[in-house]
């Protein structure tokens, strides 16, 4: 997994020494469920959830280049949110960060750098961003980084506690694509 580095902050893979840090955020009742996830219980399901994110390789620990410390997660997930473009190369981008550093557009900034690697190095044509219907945060973090309403699907949160909610979904597409 490539390690991406923006002004204050490093993108790079997740090792289980990131667990204490990463666990912090993730027991906060203000994380997960935005998110679509229960807060973690035990630091031993965080190095779980860890240990999922090596083996898949497509979540990346955010880290403050000052400090060191794992303050969130952003993923470029191999998800396609569209039926009818199965075939397009895409990616689906989700993020969380630990309340201590809300308010600071670190998101955004992870973000632009992952849309960057998306298109410049993974070739994508169009990445997705999606956010549910009551997490405000997500949606000014999708409105900062330049993407388009695409559509809204109803989902039912399995990881969380069942009930159905919309999530809105946006895109961008590779400007590169569009012009060829």
């Amino acid at each position: 997994m490539i390690t991406l580095e923006t002004e204050r902050l490093m993108l790079r893979a997740f090792t289980l020494e990131d667990a204490e840090d990463m666990y912090h955020y993730a027991k906060d009742e203000r994380v997960g469920p935005m998110a679509g996830w229960a807060p973690h219980e035990s630091i031993d399901e965080t190095r779980d959830v860890i240990r999922l994110f090596i083996e898949e390789a497509d979540v990346w620990a955010i880290v403050l280049k000052e400090t060191g410390q794992v303050i969130g997660s952003i993923g470029l997930h191999d998800r396609r949110p569209d039926p009818s473009i199965q075939h397009d190369a895409q990616r689906e981008i989700g993020y969380v960060l630990s309340p201590d550093h809300w308010g600071n557009s670190y998101v955004p900034e992870a973000v632009q750098a992952m849309i960057r690697f998306g298109f410049e190095e993974l070739k994508l044509e169009r990445i997705w961003c999606g956010y549910f219907s009551f997490n405000d945060q997500s949606r000014r973090v999708v409105e900062k980084s330049g993407f388009t309403y695409a559509f809204t699907k109803t989902q039912e949160l399995t990881r969380l506690d069942g009930r159905t909610v919309d999530c809105f979904v946006y895109v961008q597409l590779n400007p590169v694509s569009i012009t060829h």
